[in-house]
């Protein structure tokens, strides 16, 4: 029976093995990486089963020691099997039964084993016992606990605490696995025997409760202070700040008593928290979130004090920083309950006690950090405050603690979450699913906004408290009944432009309408014209009541819930308005009336006139000034009369937000000059260039006689030819609207450039400059980067007083910072090993008094300097200043004449060190003397440092046995050459005769006795000395890779320009960094490093060819040679892991942005480190200047970087990647390996089983860290009251996670952006900015430029980097100050996090509306007295998109944003409250500049289809005879601004203006140059047909949404049906549109000059025809290679003529993208409004059919008709070519038959027509040409009614015609790419196009677009 006894054990050992590998490879799939630590079934424990029990630990336990002891092994798994179904017996939860099953066969299969024995349980309680005592005698455990013990009770560490701390990190898996023993042993001492082993566990288990405080600390979850018990591994708690902060919060004896129930968690004691945890119900671990967070904010207050630090045993904080936590947190609470004059919860903050302040700053963020989506309505959470704050003063006065009642559930227990903040949830959910995902209008759902601004009265409080469930306010929405909006409703329509702005419009009519009058007065200024210029009166009571009318209109919708104060000045206004504008317009008529019987006379009329406009004006200037203007609106807030008060509130309304948007005087009067200098150019350019050339061809129009009509006139005949003068003035109108921002974008680029030279930006613009101020570097460095304390230091000790040794020390307080740049610089490999070690500096803390500068500076001055040396004729002192002409020459040759005398002096003793002291004392004379010449032959000099160089080749290696001799040898021979070559002939002679010298070398004892250098300074001079002697080759180009010039150019310029001044770490405001992520790449895997592309590229060879020298760098760091193939790599597991960073720190990576951000810590640890704050450790050395070996491991170093900086990243689906096993949370799980600090935040997912059988899903918001074993340790979890995700996806992700952030900053991040260590460097410099003067309100966001590093890929990205590059600098620049209306609008600014945090939060989540969610925080900031700031000493990396598909995706997005932009409440209220300047600057660069882009498009349409009319019409000849229009100036004028625009000339003037200022002006020249060369001007006409038709298109019909664009490397051919799909609507059709009007100009138009003057009049036009219709071709990788083109033909056909259905794509099937492309149309208002659009197409076949030959002069309206027919007629024979019969054979024979008989029909009568009649070929185009417009016209109309069109049957005829009209379209592209496609240059020269700057950078794309295989066939 052995045999299958032991084939049946080895068939369970298999089993078991084989059960354990299939779930440690499900639990982890790392693509390539290495497997995570935690195995077989230890990962795999459902989420459910761990949120209350450590199953997971106890497994992870079983898995550890499996190996050493299976028995207890398997014990571990039935006490984990035992928790699960305790804890779910019903397996209801996700992947239970699955794990269930999984750990049951283990259990069993380990029972197997046992050789059929029974189970006996007392004997494995033994078994048990005995392990446990001993695994702690091997780890020894009571030895660390009893070390840990004695710490405690001293309060400081030993002298051996990073031994300590090493010895603690390795011990970290033995914790974890006697924690599970532990944990196992309390459940087995229920069963053990009380009399024998139970005893003894019981005896140990209370021990272990008493003593036990390493495993809570070292093992409890914490963030970042180990608040449940002490660590040895984090020191942070010992902080006395922390320390303090700890202690404030402690409970004492005046508070309530909690409950004896009442359980406080881990090793502390329990504090305020505990007792609000207790009352009202918060969740456990929202409570310990928060306490970390008020404890972080507390400490750090304090440390700002900068009071001095006492050996204080028990540390206090000060009130000081107590109130200044109170006052910012509870700021807007403060403010709302003022505000509302409702009173504070407190009497005043000197009557409340410290203890009290405490309760209430925690009590408002335990209120917020559970409030969920609540977040997002920050008055909303103050109404709650204020009314938990008066229950908690009510509890805080008994003497015990009793349960809220207001948060008491049904079952008895509180909870905050389910009494207070589900119900609002619950409305907010209800009013979100009405919104219809986005589609329903925003009148239609109550958004976040509705809901916040609620409680901007005192209304809110009729919702009582608790609030009532029958609330209107809690009504959830039906079809019958629902709440209306708050205060603001967003209708769509372009009607907000003029509402919002209504001072813009008004400004600009009333100020054309003054400059047309002058104009038609010919300039002549007496009383009637004045008369005349005073319509603007009417003009403007008019405008301003057509504004009180949409305010009335626009406001339906919120008239049921609005404040009646609001409805009332909505109505107070409107009466008004409609009564002053017809009290003026009648006034004025009567002026007029009089002005033609009493002309130049003052008339009664006219007085009162003049009297009623000046008192109506001067009233609205008073209440302007009062409002507006700085020192005034002081006053007005001063002021407490009611009539006052009533007449400010009619002129503005009032709101909670935007009270005091006013600016400092000097602030004001700057943008005001600003803005002046713009108008003055603006009307002076309107009126000589726009309006006067208008006047006279205006003139005579209106007095032409009748002139003939060539169609049917219904409009102008009779009525002074009113079309023609429309269509003569309308496109200089058009542009007048719009050429503002020509001029805003002029000055801005000026004021910008100049601003940029003074902050000193672009002084240090190349490498060569870099090399030449490289020596003021230490002190600039040190004066702004240097803390005080560092700085004090060296100076303290040494007291220096010459300058010398003040640059010495200066260079040794930069070398550590430096060398830590050029590290990390390493690391990235931009640069190889030997240019890190020519950029190194030394440490200059040695002996050598003289600065020792990088070698990069000094290699090659040494051999330059020995040659003028040797050709030197004259005397010592012109030699040396022939030397120090180069100053780095000069360095070089004092650094090598003192480094060789100190080596010498070390490597030798007695009569050796004699000869070199007599030497060197000798040559110091003679250089005193001025006689060196004399004393040394110089001729000599090559020899002596050959010689030298030699010596120094062998001090250079390790210590043999041989090499003494050698280099004692080596002395000699120096010896000889100096003493009798080198030296003049006396010396000789007296060395000669120097008799112990010459005894000594007679007798072989002169360098006998060599003393190997051994000190590290010595060893390091020798190694620097012999590389200055034999590196000759310049190191003019160190560091070859432009991105590391790049960096270290901009961070040495910094260092010149103003910043704050440094403060010490322990001081700087403490801060978070934010990225929220959602399914982008993390890491690039193996498998998407090599998969090929359709080219035969892979990411991996593009990779290797874009950054060659990067690759190479890369090899050389992994110890590779650089022909290692990447076979080679994937063999060694490191290698392959460093290649996959590699490529992912090279692409738009989350790993590329953590490792960025990671830099921050870095860069804080070294300053802290460096600046040596004493924590009670005595591990220090003490050195005279500081250096910064060693940082990495500091313990204090470390406490401090945490104490400072928190970085969060919010990945929302992490949880379900994790569930499903996808790679990116592998990848991010490694992450978080990587980067101890690093934390990431997600939104967990559990369904559970309710009572009636339904799943009911909970949300979880997670952080998470890595734990000892690599696994995710979960430190929060805090429940949500349903799904977070309501709004837009970004925002609702931000918020989740935000509570988790810490400090008083934050700075948001993308998932695209990058960091580097020296600009990590000057983040507390940043930080200080908080604190410094910009205006008269303190800064809420910093603003940070950008570098977008993705520029060099192609001329795309080039062309986008620059345009992104210019905002982010110079137009950010500018915006900030003088205008002061800068935004949020790059993810690196940097946010005032309690600021944010208590209004709202860093974004607005509204679905649709917010779609564009990170502005509206800058608009926030901004009402709600913020202020926004730009800084540029500091940058931060950014990625951009780089295909033409990815950039037009992001454009659409950015254009959509901005279309909801203008509907939004924010943009309302910021252009209402805004003064007059300030708002205009608000306007064009916000909404505006898409207005104005827009208003650059449909120039050309207006020009265009005036034109057409004047052709068609046949007025054209006639006027152009008399009024010579063609070539008047006006128009000429307009036509060139247009064209400027669209082109992108003004866009590119900042751009070349910031080239200017950073690159020099023949740089800057060059790049304008190169990119007009490589067609930039196509691709900004086409990007501005993107932004055109996203931004109308979402104002007309919304459709904004989220677009992704990939952000990967964009190599690749795009299809040509894909271009056509993504184009056709934005682009192609639009274009063709233009075509056809241009053609029909060209056909009916009439010029002098014929054709060609035609074309030079449309230049314009046509150029953008050519951009919008082929530059996606042009951009196109390969778009013209033949092979490209024939394969984009069949995908085009077979796309086209693929039928739709339900399930297929609109990428696959063009009836179902046709399909999809009619969405966007789904209101009736859009319906009509889509249909006056279309009508203008029927315009040309109204015309045309007029100018036929056929027609002759025939004008009747029949005739139109009769055009009508004959279409009908082509449509009907059309159906019959299309009709498809699904018949019998016999009927599809007939329909042949019908259709062979139509063709020959047809044939027939058109021969007949063309030879009875006068019809002509010329004819048959014409009728082409204007029969296509009326097709598309009757198609776009039947798809706006297309229920209609289904109803009536004619929707299949309607999908053909429109199929018919796409496959048109496309073969009008498609020839002329398939004609250019013949010609092979045509390939090359794109490629070229494409390619430029990699090209010019030596790149090989060719061979990428080739790809790297050979074509070969098989």
């Amino acid at each position: 029976m052995a045999a299958p006894r032991v084939y049946g054990d080895r068939v369970m050992d298999n089993w078991d093995r084989l059960v354990r590998a299939t779930l440690r490879r499900e639990n982890a799939r790392y693509a390539g990486g290495p497997l995570p630590s935690s195995s077989g079934i230890a990962g795999s424990v459902p989420p459910s089963l761990t949120r209350s029990t450590n199953i997971d630990m106890i497994l992870q336990a079983a898995d550890e020691i499996q190996s050493e002891d299976p028995t207890v092994a398997r014990i571990l798994c039935e006490q984990a099997y035992s928790m699960a179904q305790s804890l779910d017996p019903s397996s209801d939860g996700r992947g239970v039964l699955q794990f269930k099953t999984g750990l049951m066969s283990i259990i069993k299969q380990k029972l197997d084993k046992r050789d059929g024995g029974q189970i006996d349980r007392n004997q494995d309680i033994e078994h048990f016992w005995n392990f446990y005592l001993r695994f702690k005698r091997q780890h020894r455990v009571d030895d660390l606990q009893r070390e840990e013990e004695r710490w405690r009770e001293s309060g400081t560490f030993s002298t051996n605490m990073a031994e300590m701390e090493r010895r603690y990190s390795s011990m970290r898996k033995v914790f974890s696995t006697l924690r599970a023993l532990i944990e196992v042993m309390e459940a087995l001492n229920k069963d053990a025997d009380p009399h024998g082993v139970g005893m003894f566990m019981q005896e140990e288990l209370r021990r272990m409760k008493k003593t036990d405080a390493t495993l809570p600390g070292e093992l409890t979850p914490y963030n970042i202070v180990p608040l449940e018990g002490p660590s040895f591994s984090n020191v942070i708690s010992i902080l006395p700040e922390v320390r303090g902060a700890i202690s404030a919060i402690r409970y004492n004896e005046n508070f309530p008593r909690l409950p004896d129930s009442f359980k406080i968690s881990g090793q502390r004691d329990a504090d305020i928290f505990d007792l609000l945890e207790y009352v009202f119900g918060f969740q456990k671990d929202n409570a310990r979130n928060q306490r970390e967070n008020v404890i972080l904010l507390l400490a750090n207050a304090q440390t700002r004090l900068s009071i001095p630090e006492r050996d204080d045993p028990n540390p206090k904080i000060d009130e000081k920083a107590i109130n200044e936590v109170f006052l910012k947190v509870l700021d807007n609470y403060i403010k709302w309950c003022r505000y509302l004059r409702v009173r504070l919860v407190w009497n005043s903050l000197e009557a409340i006690t410290r203890e009290r302040k405490l309760f209430m700053v925690s009590l408002y963020f335990l209120i917020w950090g559970e409030a969920a989506n609540v977040r997002f309505l920050p008055e909303c959470i103050c109404y709650i405050f204020h009314h938990m704050a008066k229950e908690l003063d009510a509890t805080l006065d008994h003497g015990e603690a009793n349960i809220s009642a207001n948060c008491t559930t049904e079952t008895g227990s509180a909870s905050f979450l389910v009494q207070i903040i589900l119900p609002i949830y619950e409305i907010l959910a209800a009013e979100a699913d009405n919104n219809d995902n986005g589609r329903a209008a925003h009148s239609k759902w109550r958004n976040y906004d509705d809901f916040n601004e609620y409680f901007w009265s005192r209304a809110c409080f009729e919702l009582s408290w608790p609030p009532r469930k029958q609330s209107p306010f809690l009504l959830k929405p039906s079809k019958r009944k629902r709440t209306g909006k708050s205060s603001f409703v967003e209708h769509r329509t372009f009607l907000h432009l003029y509402r919002s702005f209504h001072r813009i419009w008004i400004f600009l009519a009333v100020m054309f309408q003054a400059l047309t009058i002058i104009a038609f007065r010919k300039g002549h200024i007496n009383l009637d014209t004045l008369k005349l210029v005073l319509s603007i009166g009417p003009t403007f009571a008019i405008m301003k009541f057509v504004e009180s009318c949409l305010d009335v209109f626009l406001m339906y919708g919120a008239y049921s819930t609005a404040r009646g104060m609001a409805i009332s000045r909505l109505v107070i206004v409107f009466f008004w308005g409609g009564f002053s504008s017809a009290v003026v317009t009648y006034l004025y008529v009567k002026l007029i009336d009089e002005m033609s019987t009493h002309p130049n006379e003052i008339t009664a009329y006219f007085r009162i006139y003049i009297l009623v406009l000046g008192v109506y004006a001067a009233v609205r200037l008073v209440f302007g000034f009062l409002l507006k203007l700085p020192g005034c609106h002081y006053l007005s807030d001063l002021a407490d009369q009611s009539f006052f008060q009533f007449f400010k509130w009619i002129y503005q309304e009032r709101y909670y937000v935007g009270r005091g948007l006013y600016e400092g005087l000097g602030d004001y009067c700057r943008y005001v000059v600003f803005w002046l200098v713009i108008f003055a150019c603006k009307f002076t350019f309107a009126y000589f260039l726009q309006i006067k050339p208008l006047i006279s061809p205006t003139n005579i129009i209106r007095e032409l006689p009748a002139l003939p009509y060539s169609w049917h006139d219904l409009v102008s005949k009779h009525n002074n030819n009113a079309l023609a003068i429309a269509s003569l003035w309308a496109p200089v109108l058009a542009v007048y609207l719009m050429d503002i921002l020509i001029w805003y974008t002029l000055l801005s680029a000026i004021v910008g450039g100049v601003m940029g030279a003074r902050a000193r930006l672009g002084e240090i613009r190349s490498i060569e400059m870099l090399h030449k101020r490289f020596e003021s570097f230490p002190e600039a460095f040190v004066k702004n980067l240097v803390s005080p304390e560092m700085k004090r230091m060296p100076f303290d000790r040494q007291s220096p007083q010459d300058s010398q040794d003040v640059n010495k020390i200066y260079a040794a307080i930069f070398s550590p910072f430096w060398n830590d740049i050029i590290r990390s610089l390493r690391e990235e490999d931009y640069i190889s090993n030997r240019e890190m070690e020519l950029l190194f500096m030394p440490s200059n803390s040695g002996s050598l008094r003289l600065v020792q500068w990088p070698l990069f500076l000094l290699s090659s001055k040494i051999p330059l300097a020995i040659d003028l040396a040797l050709d030197c004729k004259d005397t010592q002192s012109d030699l040396w200043d022939r030397v120090c002409q180069d100053e780095y020459m000069a360095y070089a040759v004092q650094e090598c004449y003192y480094s060789a005398e100190k080596i010498l002096h070390s490597l030798v003793d007695g009569e050796g060190r004699l000869w070199v002291e007599r030497i060197f004392r000798e040559v110091n004379n003679s250089i005193g003397e001025g006689s060196l010449v004399v004393t040394v032959s110089l001729q000599k000099l090559l020899v002596v440092v050959t010689r030298f160089t030699a010596l120094t080749g062998l001090l250079i290696r390790n210590e043999t046995p041989e090499l003494p001799r050698g280099a004692a040898e080596a002395l000699d021979d120096l010896y000889e050459v100096v003493t009798h070559e080198f030296l003049s002939l006396d010396l000789r002679e007296q060395l000669d005769t120097w008799n112990i010298v010459a005894r000594a070398r007679n007798e072989g004892r002169l360098f006998s006795r060599i003393k190997w250098p051994m000190d590290p300074e010595v060893r390091e001079q020798v190694k620097r000395l012999h590389l200055l002697l034999t590196v000759k080759d310049t190191a003019a180009n160190i560091p070859k890779n432009l991105e590391a010039r790049r960096r270290l150019e901009f961070f040495s310029n910094s260092l010149f320009m103003d910043m704050p001044s440094a403060v010490p770490v322990c001081q700087m405001i403490p801060f978070s960094v934010f990225t929220p992520y959602y399914s982008e790449t993390v890491l690039y895997s193996h498998s998407e490093l090599r998969d090929e592309n359709e080219d035969g590229i892979s990411i991996l060879f593009y990779l290797q060819k874009i950054f060659p020298d990067e690759w190479e760098n890369f090899l050389e760091r992994i110890g590779r040679g650089e022909s290692t193939g990447e076979a080679e790599l994937q063999d060694n597991q490191s290698d392959s892991l460093e290649l996959r960073f590699w490529a992912s720190y090279r692409g738009q990576t989350l790993a590329r942005t953590v490792r960025g951000m990671m830099y921050y810590r870095r860069a804080l640890m070294l300053q802290s480190f460096l600046e040596k704050r004493p924590l009670g450790v005595n591990n220090i050395s003490e050195s005279n200047l500081p250096t910064g070996q060693g940082f990495m491991v500091s313990h204090d170093a470390r406490a401090q970087a945490d104490m400072k900086f928190t970085y969060v990243v919010s990945c929302q689906i992490y949880g379900q990647q994790k569930q499903r096993k996808a790679p990116e949370a592998a990848d991010i799980s490694l992450l978080l390996q990587r980067n101890e600090a690093l934390r990431v935040a997600f939104i967990h997912e559990e369904e559970t089983s309710t009572t009636d059988g339904t799943i009911r899903k909970e949300y979880y918001s997670k952080l998470v860290k890595a734990d000892a074993h690599g696994k995710d340790q979960e430190v929060y979890s805090v429940k949500l009251p349903g799904n977070p995700k309501l709004g837009e996806g970004k925002p609702e992700n931000q918020n989740h996670a935000i509570i988790f952030t810490r400090g008083d900053a934050i700075q948001t991040i993308d998932m695209n952006q990058d960091n580097y260590l020296e600009e990590a460097m000057k983040m507390r410099n940043l930080l200080e900015e908080f604190h410094g003067k910009h205006g008269i309100r303190r800064p809420t966001i910093l603003g940070v430029r950008e570098h977008v590093f993705t520029g060099s890929v192609s001329s795309l990205a080039w062309f986008m980097s620059n345009q992104e590059t210019s905002f982010v600098t110079l137009g950010q620049r500018v915006l900030a100050y003088p205008l002061k209306v800068r935004m949020h609008y790059g993810h690196p600014d940097v946010f005032d996090r309690i600021f944010h945090i208590t209004r709202g939060g860093v974004s607005k989540a509204s679905r649709v509306i917010n779609i564009s969610e990170d502005i509206y925080a800058g608009f926030n900031s901004t009402l709600r007295q913020g202020n926004v700031t730009h800084h540029e000493y500091l940058q931060v990396g950014k990625g951009r998109d780089v295909g033409l598909n990815q950039i037009a995706l992001f454009e659409g997005k950015v254009a959509g944003g901005n279309g909801e932009q203008v509907l939004s409440r924010d943009i309302y209220r910021l252009g209402q409250l805004f003064d007059f300047f300030r708002m205009f600057s608000f306007f064009y660069t916000t909404v505006g500049y898409y207005v104005c882009t827009m208003m650059t498009v449909l120039t050309i349409y207006i020009f265009l289809y005036g034109r057409a009319y004047l052709a068609l019409s046949g007025l054209d000849e006639g006027i152009s005879f008399q009024a010579k229009l063609s070539g008047n100036t006006a128009l000429n004028a307009v036509l060139n601004a247009q064209f400027l625009v669209q082109i992108g000339v003004f866009t590119a003037v900042p751009m070349v203006m910031g080239f200017i200022l950073e690159q020099g002006l023949l740089k800057a020249v060059f790049s304008f140059i190169t990119m007009q060369l490589q067609l930039c001007s196509v691709f900004f006409t086409f990007s501005l047909g993107t932004r055109t038709h996203y931004f109308g298109r979402t104002i007309l019909h919304g459709g904004a949404k989220y677009r992704a664009t990939g952000r990967g490397f964009v190599v690749r051919h795009i299809k040509f049906a894909e271009n056509y799909r993504l184009y056709s609507r934005s682009h192609f059709v639009k274009a063709l549109e233009v075509a056809i009007l241009l053609i029909v100009y060209i056909a009916y138009g009439y010029t002098d000059g014929g054709a060609v003057s035609f074309v030079l009049l449309t230049l314009s036009s046509w150029f953008m025809v050519i951009s919008w219709l082929f530059a996606p071709y042009i951009f196109n990788p390969s778009g013209f290679e033949w092979q490209k083109t024939v394969e984009d033909f069949d995908d085009w056909t077979s796309w086209l003529l693929y039928k739709g259905g339900v399930g297929v794509k609109g990428d696959n099937s063009w009836e179902s993208w046709w399909d999809e492309e009619q969405v966007h149309i789904h209101t009736l208002r859009g319906r009509i409004l889509e249909t006056i659009l279309s009508l203008r197409f029927l315009i040309f076949q109204y015309g045309i059919v007029y100018k036929l030959h056929v027609t002759g002069k025939d004008t009747s309206l029949a005739l139109y008709g009769y055009s009508w027919i004959a279409l009908v007629g082509i449509v009907m024979i059309f159906k019959i070519y299309s009709f498809s019969p699904k018949r019998t054979a016999n009927y599809q024979l007939f329909m042949r038959f019908v259709q062979g008989v139509t063709s020959l029909g047809l044939i027939t009568a058109v021969i007949l027509v063309l030879v009875f009649t006068g019809l002509t070929i010329a004819d048959l185009f014409a009728c082409i040409l204007a029969f296509i417009p009326t097709g598309w016209c009757i198609i776009c109309l039947a798809i706006t009614w297309k229920k209609v069109v289904r109803y009536l049957g004619l929707w299949e005829s309607v999908r053909e015609f429109a199929r018919m009209y796409d496959a048109g379209m496309g073969a009008i592209i498609f020839t002329p790419i398939a004609i250019l496609s013949w010609f092979p240059f045509i390939t090359t020269f794109q490629s070229r196009l494409l390619f430029n700057q990699a090209f010019s950078r030596g790149l090989e794309i060719s061979l990428i677009l080739a790809g790297n295989k050979a074509n070969v066939e098989v």
